[in-house]
Parts: structure tokens; sequence; C-alpha cells
């Protein structure tokens, strides 16, 4: 449980001073938003462009991705028929949506999957589906909804390829399915540039937490709780029947899928909710308590399969 611990102590102190500094107001008012704009125009695309330009995507054929992908699908539905019934708003719905079924593979997953499964490849089908498919279609619906500012049709209908974080993503799947070398020149300050994502997205997430209330006691008590039950709990226990009830996965196998599938809710959602201003407390406080979750979550499964 070494890797568990890590990886949430890790983001645990970089919230922890992102909080300290919107308390002190050492980046003025719009500090969080300048640490958003920066995270989902540049650093993000960055990175997801130099993650995925040097991806093996022959793991997009395993059975991992299969299992990650329906038990991801399964519980995002079950939001958006919730989100439906009760009017919640496509834009609202769509957070909720992902803050249900999109687990942070990157800053925490792959630390846990170094000490806890002992492979830090087993978190790249998750990472690839996230980057390739949630991410772009998830954004391109909130373009389309009027998330945000308000844009002419030309604007909506070239959402998809406009999106910063999809074209990025596309770019990097591009490059490593054609089999180009980018050249060091080029690749090393797109890395640089790429490193600054998770720093940014934490330190924003941190200052947002600044006079805050109490999460899953507000007008978002319900999507935050229903989120936070699908992610901590719906989620690894539909990997887990999927695994081990359609594709026979047992042991080792069975334990890699669960274990990403009960991931928390990754922070760069909030930059999504901030960056198209909706939903951004619903975002955040998802996020909180399912990372709070996360640990005894954890460990309870390292416990059962391991």
């Amino acid at each position: 449980m070494q890797g568990v611990l890590n990886g949430f102590a890790v983001i645990a102190v970089v919230i922890g001073v992102g909080y300290l500094i919107g308390r002190r107001g050492y980046l003025g008012d719009n500090g969080r938003e300048v640490l958003t704009k920066l995270a989902f125009h540049v650093a993000t695309p960055a990175l997801l462009f130099t993650t995925l330009a040097r991806a093996d995507l022959s793991v997009i054929l395993s059975n991992r991705l299969l299992v990650t992908a329906v038990s991801t699908f399964a519980v995002a539905g079950i939001f958006v028929a919730v989100g439906a019934v009760r009017r919640w708003g496509v834009g609202r719905t769509t957070i909720g949506a992902l803050c249900s079924s999109y687990v942070n593979a990157g800053n925490l997953g792959i630390p846990i999957a170094v000490y806890v499964l002992g492979d830090a490849s087993l978190v790249a089908p998750v990472l690839l589906f996230q980057q390739i498919l949630m991410t772009p279609v998830a954004l391109t619906v909130l373009d389309l909804s009027g998330a945000g500012e308000k844009q002419p049709l030309w604007r909506q209908v070239t959402a998809p390829v406009r999106n910063p974080v999809g074209i990025g993503s596309l770019a990097g799947v591009a490059v490593s399915a054609t089999g180009l070398t980018v050249p060091g020149p080029v690749m090393d300050p797109l890395t640089l540039i790429g490193n600054m994502s998770v720093p940014a997205v934490l330190l924003a997430f941190g200052i947002s937490l600044c006079g805050s209330t109490m999460p899953g006691r507000g007008a978002d008590r319900a999507p935050v709780l229903l989120s936070v039950a699908l992610k901590s709990v719906g989620q690894p226990l539909a990997a887990w029947a999927l695994a081990a009830g359609v594709f026979g996965l047992r042991g080792e196998p069975l334990l890699d899928v669960v274990v990403t599938s009960a991931l928390p809710a990754a922070q760069n959602l909030f930059t999504y909710a901030s960056r198209y201003r909706v939903g951004e407390v619903l975002a955040r406080e998802s996020i909180l308590l399912s990372t709070m979750l996360a640990v005894p979550v954890l460990v309870v499964i390292a416990a059962l399969l391991g």
C-alpha cells in the first residue's frame, strides 16, 4: 500500500500549497483562472501529445481496455439518465458523468500501478481510452451545449477540431500510429511545457477550496453524492463483474482492472468545469470526496483480490 499512500500524499501536498496560495492571495484575484487557462490551452495539450506520441497503441485491443470502456459507459450512463430525469442540464450532467467515471490514471494511477501492481504500463489502456475518446467527446458535448461563452454556429460545428485538448490527443495518436519520430528540439520543449499540467491543475484546485463549504451539503448535494457513489463503488463493482464474469479474468489481471477502476476522479475535470463555467462546485466536491474515499476502497480491493 506504499504506492497508494505515496500517490495521495503528493496530491495532498500540492493541493495544500494551492490552498495557501489562495489564502495569502499571492496570485491575485485571477490566479485560479490563469492556472486553469494555462493547463487547458497549453500544458495539458502538450502533455497529451507527448504521452500519446510515445504510446504503444496495441493496448487498445486488450481485454483490460474493453472492461474499462464498458464499466465507464455503464456508470456514466447511469448518471446521465438520472441527470436527464432530474433536469440537471446538459453541461452539468456531462461534468457529473465525467466525475462518475473518469479516473485519475496519470499522476495517481501511475505510482499506484508501479508500487501496488508492479507495472506502470497497466494504466496505459485507461490513459489512452480517456485521452483519445472520453475527453474529446465530453468537451465537444460541452462546446455544443453552449456551456461557457455563447458561440456562433460555425464555431460549434467545428468544435471537435478546435479544442486544444482534443487536438493534442489526436496529434499524439497520429504520430504514434505512423511511427514518426519527433525531433528532440521539438519534443523536449513540449515535454517541459506538459510537465506544468498536473501542478497547475492541482494548484488551481487548491485555490478553489478557499472559502468553500463542507462538500456534499449545498445545492449540488444530490449530483455530488451520486457521482461519488458511482465512482468509488459503482465503477469498481462493474469492472469486477465484467472482468470476472464476462472475460474470465482471475488473479493479477482481475486485480489490475479493478484497482484502476477504483481510482478517484481526475483533477483535470475541475479544469474542464472551470473552463466552461459549468458544474464547478460539482466537480470540485466530487473530486475531493472520491479522492478521500479512494484510500479505504483501494485497501479493501487489495485485501480481497490481492
